[in-house]
């Protein structure tokens, strides 16, 4: 067999998909930052909607307010470290400090 007929036989028949796969992801696959709000849809709706284990709401000022007032560096910090029952980044292993930024800005952006 020849180098060509080989890599023939074994290409992949078709591409896999995941359940919440979106053009999200091929973005941040393609080296593009992903958008707050995609951060948040995709790694932290699932606590911060319903405020699971004292999770900060989404543009809840109440909550909000005493962790916005020890500063956005901290507020930053304990989200990328993780705090509490807060894992670290929120799950979201491959985002970039600026995409955690990111997403803790859409989720204060109305109060």
């Amino acid at each position: 067999m020849t180098r060509d007929a080989i890599e023939k036989r074994i290409e992949p028949l078709g591409q896999h998909y995941v359940a919440g796969e979106n053009g999200d992801q091929q973005q941040a696959a393609s080296g593009d930052p992903r958008s707050g709000q995609a951060v948040y849809d995709q790694f932290c709706a699932a606590c911060h909607t319903s405020g699971v284990m004292g999770a900060p709401k989404l543009n809840n000022e109440s909550d909000w307010e005493p962790r916005l007032a020890q500063g956005m560096e901290t507020v930053l910090r304990h989200a990328v470290e993780g705090y509490n029952a807060m894992p670290p980044k929120g799950t979201c292993s491959d985002c970039s400090e600026d995409e955690i930024q990111a997403a803790i800005d859409y989720m204060i952006e109305d109060i």
